[in-house]
């Protein structure tokens, strides 16, 4: 093909003709620099956004450094007990007394997912399992982090996860404004959050838990965010931990895992993604239509507020989410709950549904 042997060519700088660890120092100075930035105007999943951008700049001058998988493994443990703080009792009460609406909820947004990836996958010139993997309607990073296990290209899921959670966060606050609930800029970040009653003990416990899940999950698929997600969750429901994760640790965490997957990108992926993203805006926004429908048969089924059933079927990460909902005076307990049963559903699930969506679109093709 013409367009890579045109790629292939030397582009006019190309980075690896630098020191490894000066390329290095520039990554982190400048990934940390825009995670920050992307931070101050309010960006979802800025800590991993900013760093995955930077480090794709420096795949597609040339770079040769890559990071090492055992820190993208300890990222993604960092994201497992991060997920493991939202096990609350409160969130397991709401769950209880609402569970069979919010299974089904669970349910149908997750095949709703599957439908948009197979749509995806048939016409859209994207890979079965990786349009599985990109339609996902878990938490993002989660997402991204499980795909790459599961032999998706975590490139394409990245691309496809956070083109999705970029368009959940401004449709939310346009619906939250349409009906009259004002969204304004907030300081309140799940960072700051999970420092609350934090102490040495807990963080260390915390660091612990990363680090012996992540090898006790080494062999397990997915396992290095499963494990220490049961694990963080199973302790803290017990009352034997208080999950503490320090901003600075977050943005190591997700800066890792953006880092990992943005410097595998080149310049033939970037062709790939950019000819494929209107067919992900389109995806996105038709999973959101579609979402945003269930809500209102939800709503009123249990006679409850659109926004608050909105926010909680919405295919957003559950921190973007959560943080709209507080903004909005939403039902938080009510939103919290249900992001959290899906992402575990989808966590449980992602497998055998993108298993399912590969056999469709061959059946189809």
């Amino acid at each position: 093909m013409l367009w890579r042997s045109s790629l292939s060519r030397s582009a006019p700088f190309s980075l690896d003709s630098l020191h490894p660890f000066l390329q290095w120092s520039l990554l982190i100075v400048l990934a940390g620099s825009a995670g920050q930035a992307f931070k101050c105007f309010h960006v979802p999943a800025a800590l991993f956004l900013g760093p995955m951008l930077i480090a794709i700049g420096f795949g597609v001058c040339g770079a040769n450094i890559r990071l090492h998988k055992h820190v993208f493994r300890l990222g993604q443990g960092s994201v497992g007990v991060l997920v493991a703080h939202s096990m609350t009792m409160g969130v397991l009460l709401t769950a209880l007394h609402s569970w069979h609406v919010m299974v089904f909820a669970t349910l149908l947004t997750v095949a709703l997912s599957a439908v948009v990836g197979i749509g995806l996958a048939r016409w859209g010139g994207i890979q079965g399992s990786t349009a599985a993997w990109g339609t996902s309607p878990g938490a993002a990073s989660a997402m991204v982090a499980m795909s790459e296990d599961y032999g998706a290209d975590s490139r394409v899921v990245a691309t496809m996860q956070y083109v999705r959670v970029v368009c959940v966060v401004m449709v939310g606050a346009l619906v939250s404004r349409l009906i009259g609930a004002d969204v304004g800029g907030t300081d309140a970040h799940s960072s700051d959050v999970l420092l609350q009653g934090a102490n040495l003990l807990n963080l260390g416990l915390s660091l612990l838990v990363i680090v012996v899940g992540v090898t006790l999950g080494s062999k397990v698929p997915a396992g290095a965010l499963l494990v220490p997600l049961l694990l963080g969750g199973a302790l803290q429901l017990s009352g034997v931990l208080q999950i503490v994760m320090p901003t600075w640790l977050l943005a190591i965490a997700y800066g890792a895992i953006g880092s990992y997957i943005g410097l595998r990108f080149d310049r033939a992926t970037i062709h790939y993604v950019w000819r494929r993203l209107p067919a992900m805006i389109f995806g996105a926004l038709l999973l959101i239509l579609l979402c945003a429908m269930s809500a209102w048969v939800i709503a009123e089924m249990m006679g409850k507020d659109f926004l608050s059933v909105y926010l909680a079927t919405s295919p957003g990460g559950l921190d973007a989410m959560a943080i709209i909902a507080i903004d909005t005076h939403s039902d938080v307990g009510f939103v919290l709950a249900m992001q959290t049963l899906r992402l575990f559903g989808v966590i449980v699930t992602g497998a055998y549904i993108a298993r399912q969506v590969i056999r469709v679109t061959q059946r189809l093709a």
